[in-house]
């Protein structure tokens, strides 16, 4: 593959991410994504790897690249699912952004490849609603999804849609918003089968390989700017919103042979507010920081 079809098949496949984004802010009803844009969409391959993106939320995107692959590969995928799930220890960031997970299969059932959006709810059922309610407990800042079927072979599991309902102070506005992100994976799958079933799977295949081919090729390129060395900073967090003041951030990269090791050790230990880190957001910041 040429770098002239390898740059138009970059934009068809970021293309698709487009207008899942597009679906999605267009059919939501509350202002965090009509108005705020606090979603993100993007495509992975078969097991679990991010292929696309669009320009959306980096610690929505680098986190769902971090953990897609182990939620793919203990599912049992069927044509017509999407999977629901908010938990920040399998790839979340905090519990209102929802994720969902379709899976896209080609005529004949082959597995194609999934198409993801997250999405930032309004209220997820915390005592106290918004984004940082107070809470000492992840128990206390909502309702906890792990990976659960929203949608069965084409049908809507309304038991599961009625429990999403329930942890929500505007039911009506919580199922727009969760249609809208249905309607924006629907859009996705049916144009990421056009592309893939237009190529033909194995040309699809070399494509994906050769598009992350260069990706690595500019990662090392960036990271060869960088002098070879070590460089620490250190900053203070002033509260946890829970009576614990002066939480201290603390990093050390280390640089050499074409790799790059960033360390957080000297970071403050787990606070008692709401400000905690999990591995996938901490690992999505650092993408951000080097992309």
């Amino acid at each position: 593959m040429n770098a002239i079809e390898l740059s138009v098949f970059a934009s068809r496949i970021s293309a698709i991410c487009d207008e899942m984004g597009a679906v999605l802010r267009r059919a939501a009803l509350s202002p965090n994504i009509k108005d705020r844009l606090d979603f993100s969409c993007a495509v992975f391959d078969t097991a679990g790897r991010l292929c696309a993106q669009a320009a959306h939320i980096p610690v929505h995107l680098g986190s769902m690249a971090y953990a897609m692959e182990g939620i793919v590969r203990n599912i049992a995928w069927r044509p017509g699912d999407t999977v629901i799930v908010n938990d920040p220890y399998l790839g979340g960031t905090h519990l209102p952004d929802v994720t969902l997970i379709t899976p896209v299969f080609l005529q004949g059932g082959e597995l194609a490849g999934f198409v993801v959006n997250r999405a930032h709810h309004a209220d997820i059922g915390a005592a106290t609603p918004g984004s940082m309610p107070i809470s000492r407990s992840l128990e206390e800042e909502g309702m906890i999804i792990p990976p659960t079927p929203l949608v069965r072979a084409g049908r809507l599991d309304e038991t599961v849609m009625a429990g999403l309902m329930q942890g929500s102070r505007n039911a009506a506005q919580a199922h727009g918003d969760y249609a809208a992100q249905l309607s924006a994976n629907r859009c996705g799958a049916g144009r990421l089968t056009a592309l893939v079933e237009g190529m033909g799977r194995k040309a699809f295949a070399e494509a994906l390989g050769a598009l992350n081919d260069y990706a690595e090729r500019l990662a090392l390129a960036s990271l060869a700017d960088i002098p070879d060395g070590c460089y620490a900073f250190r900053d203070v967090m002033d509260d946890d919103g829970a009576g614990t003041r002066d939480l201290a951030i603390a990093v050390r990269i280390t640089k050499g042979g074409g790799r790059v090791e960033v360390d957080f050790s000297g970071t403050a230990a787990q606070a008692p507010g709401n400000v905690n880190c999990p591995l996938s957001v901490a690992a999505a910041a650092v993408f951000y920081v080097f992309r």
